[in-house]
């Protein structure tokens, strides 16, 4: 039996675009000038999670005034930003636009559920700021992932339910807050989404008839 899709949720790090790599860079940065250590390990931690939180996880324990948790939260989002002006539509992630269109023009809503404060700046730089009926980002909601309470946001927006609904994660937190919330989840990569219910490599050549019929099984 295929499950009926009337609604699209997209991550947007890892998942709308591959923007992990600059996150990662922009973080290394910012360690190397305080001097501390920082690793792939570390960084992993830090996926799907939002910006005062991922920087809880890169302290590591350690403890700094609300004054440099600011400068340093922003230092690190102007690195981030620095990367991001290179972004073209080009630099969508594999898959991604036309699973967009086709939702589209099957009449499925398409919305955005992402942890970032810059989520707009980077649909712009894609060209796909217009292509979302709604955006949740890192300012939306209060609990941010792994509470599911972006992706719920997501959905009454457009008016469709959880169970009606798709979302794509590439992390744990991301992952857990669409399982917690009552969501079909499309894990994209390895094994830090195994909890999913589907996990791809990418979207590259997923569809909307691929997705109802594997995830309706």
């Amino acid at each position: 039996m295929s499950l009926e899709i009337h609604a699209l949720i997209f991550d947007l790090d890892g998942v709308v675009a591959d923007t992990n790599p600059l996150h990662h860079r922009s973080w290394s940065r910012l360690a190397q000038e305080e001097g501390i250590p920082f690793d792939d390990a570390l960084h992993v931690r830090m996926l799907g999670l939002n910006r005062r939180n991922s920087l809880a996880v890169f302290l590591n324990g350690r403890q700094l005034s609300e004054a440099s948790i600011q400068d340093w939260m922003t230092r690190k989002n102007r690195y981030f930003l620095e990367q991001l002006a290179a972004f073209t539509p080009e630099d969508a992630a594999p898959g991604v636009v036309e699973l967009i269109h086709e939702a589209h023009a099957a009449g499925v809503k398409v919305t955005l559920g992402s942890s970032s404060q810059n989520a707009r700046l980077v649909l712009k730089q894609l060209g796909l700021l217009d292509q979302f009926d709604a955006i949740g980002d890192g300012l939306t909601v209060k609990n941010t992932k792994p509470a599911p309470d972006i992706f719920l946001w997501s959905a009454a927006q457009v008016g469709v339910s959880p169970a009606h609904t798709v979302v794509f994660e590439d992390s744990p937190a991301g992952v857990q807050a669409a399982l917690v919330g009552g969501f079909w989840v499309v894990g994209i990569g390895d094994k830090l989404v195994q909890a999913a219910h589907l996990v791809v490599p990418s979207l590259d050549g997923v569809t909307l008839s691929s997705l109802a019929a594997r995830l309706g099984k």
